[in-house]
């Protein structure tokens, strides 16, 4: 099982959350998380520990998002085919992967994974300037890997033949 389907089935992804969370409101309205999520840990200087009560709803946004949302009446948006090709990429032990969409996925994971180092960092150290570079570089290659995954989907469907 992959570290991606592993960290699916934390969050309880049956077949059902997957089929809302192709609904591009869901992945549309969770890009906003990550600055979120950072916004709510700064605001522990002004809030305390009152901070943890924002934290606490993203986090319960994050879990609640993907069900909330009916399924997509097609398959045509951009995000919604980003979300079924993440999903052919989280059962690639099951269903390989062209080789040409097998490193660009793993590379754009590392550099979002030290986007959200770098925010930590920052959030430890109140720099808000590390913050806001890791949070963004965080964010572009999450993007940059939901596009990876369009590709995916389009290829491993066949899409547009």
């Amino acid at each position: 099982m992959t570290l991606e389907r592993r960290i699916a089935a934390a969050f309880c992804m049956d077949a059902a959350a997957w089929a809302r969370h192709t609904n591009p409101w869901s992945g549309w309205t969770r890009v906003p998380a990550l600055p979120l999520l950072a916004l709510a840990i700064w605001s522990r200087a002004w809030l305390g520990w009152w901070a943890l009560v924002p934290m606490a709803v993203l986090l319960a946004w994050l879990w609640v998002n993907p069900r909330l949302f009916p399924p997509p009446r097609d398959e045509t948006a951009w995000m919604t085919r980003g979300v079924l090709g993440e999903r052919l990429w989280l059962a690639r032990d099951e269903t390989p992967v062209p080789a040409h969409h097998r490193r660009a996925p793993n590379i754009l994971s590392a550099i979002g994974a030290t986007g959200v180092l770098l925010a930590i960092g920052g959030l430890a150290m109140r720099a808000g300037w590390i913050v806001i570079a890791g949070v963004a570089v965080a964010m572009l290659a999450k993007l940059w890997f939901i596009d990876r995954m369009v590709w995916l989907h389009q290829d491993m469907t066949k899409e547009g033949e």
